[in-house]
């Protein structure tokens, strides 16, 4: 069981990835990678379901 701490880390965490990985998206799209952008924005989701989860998790604290 995560503790309250560890969820909000991990919380701070993926939305600094999620950030950055939305930075990413832009340059991929402006240098024609279309296959990469594609890919990222699936991890983007994952990323915003494991935040989901995450916050429902933390709300139930």
């Amino acid at each position: 069981m995560l503790t309250k701490r560890e969820i909000e880390q991990q919380i701070a965490e993926i939305k600094m990835d999620y950030i950055n990985l939305q930075g990413d998206i832009e340059k991929l799209e402006n240098t024609g990678h279309i296959n990469s952008v594609m890919e990222a924005e699936q991890r983007l989701a994952r990323m915003e379901k494991k935040l989901a989860e995450l916050n429902k998790l933390l709300a139930k604290m």
